[in-house]
């Protein structure tokens, strides 16, 4: 028989998570330390912890189901309301971290938006070069787009022309984007991209999830990626809120790119095409023009005026082919 699902006051004074959950895994019980006692408007940050012997028990609910499922606990509780959640497990800067979300907070952090099937740019199927150490790659299903792996120096998604990259965009999980920004490494992910054509940063989470961090000051986080928004204003760092809406954006961003490419090209063979045209005719001499270079030859004509004699005329001409 699965056990009540318990919620106690932590006896930890001043703790950040003042609550205690005792989820009744079948066999070995699941502790932690918790915000809330309920996701109702965003994730839940959980802490691992013990469970006391004089727990001060402030809900008991009864359980119809508890079950581990890979990397996550699923819970139903036997209520009406706020019935069904789960606690996901995930490693983030060499660490556990635990999130407690129910449906109504998953679909808040996964807007209900349908991505636009048209071509970036207008352009037809191009390559994506994927960096070859990306784990859990894009796979950019639906665009029209192929991808290869390779080794790049900068981003992990990038286009090329001859060789050439053109453009690049490094993506982050918000996790690994305060990891690198605290660690320092940014700034020299951003110098790397900085080098190319056109590059970018895009974060798979709203810029509103800063300021909900625990371990990490959020106004620390902030200041960071302004700091870094205006030692690299050539890179700008993009919060696209889902995976989904992040691979959107890099989609776009690459065409767009190669499409800059494409109409600066055709400019130069406009130019080109101009330059390398028909000759303008040649522009008539005036009669005044003719009589000045026929005197300084010593050619028979009068300086006071006049109709100019033909054999003059002529001599221009064989003068000036």
């Amino acid at each position: 028989m699965v056990e009540d699902f318990l919620i106690a006051r932590n006896p930890e004074p001043g703790s950040t998570l003042p609550y205690l959950l005792r989820i009744p895994l079948p066999g070995r019980p699941v502790v932690l330390k918790a915000k809330d006692t309920w996701p109702r408007t965003a994730k839940v940050y959980c802490h691992r912890a013990e469970w006391p012997d004089d727990a001060e028990v402030v809900e008991r609910v009864p359980v119809r189901s508890c079950v581990q499922r890979g990397a996550a606990i699923d819970l139903v509780l036997d209520r009406g309301r706020e019935n069904r959640s789960q606690f996901v497990m995930t490693n983030a800067r060499g660490r556990q971290m635990i999130f407690w979300q129910s449906a109504r907070t998953t679909k808040q952090a996964r807007p209900g938006v349908r991505t636009p099937t048209a071509r970036a740019s207008g352009l037809a199927s191009f390559e994506v070069l994927v960096d070859v150490h990306e784990r859990y790659a894009w796979k950019f299903s639906g665009e029209q787009v192929t991808t290869v792996k390779r080794p790049l120096t900068a981003g992990d998604y990038a286009v090329e022309r001859d060789g050439r990259v053109l453009a690049a965009v490094e993506r982050k999980s918000l996790a690994d984007l305060v990891a690198t920004l605290t660690s320092g490494k940014l700034r020299y992910v951003l110098a790397d991209l900085a080098a190319l054509p056109r590059a970018a940063v895009v974060v798979e989470d709203r810029y509103s999830a800063i300021f909900a961090l625990e371990r990490v000051r959020p106004a620390v986080v902030a200041d960071g990626i302004a700091e870094m928004a205006v030692r690299f204003p050539g890179v700008p760092i993009i919060f696209a809120e889902t995976r989904a809406l992040a691979q959107q954006w890099t989609y776009r961003f690459l065409g767009a790119c190669l499409a800059e490419l494409r109409d600066a090209e055709v400019g130069e063979v406009r130019v080109a095409e101009l330059a390398t045209g028909p000759a303008l005719p040649r522009r008539e001499p005036t009669t005044a023009e003719i009589r000045a270079w026929a005197l300084g030859e010593g050619l028979a004509v009068s300086a006071r005026g006049g109709r100019l004699p033909a054999e003059v005329r002529d001599a221009w001409e064989r003068a000036h082919p």
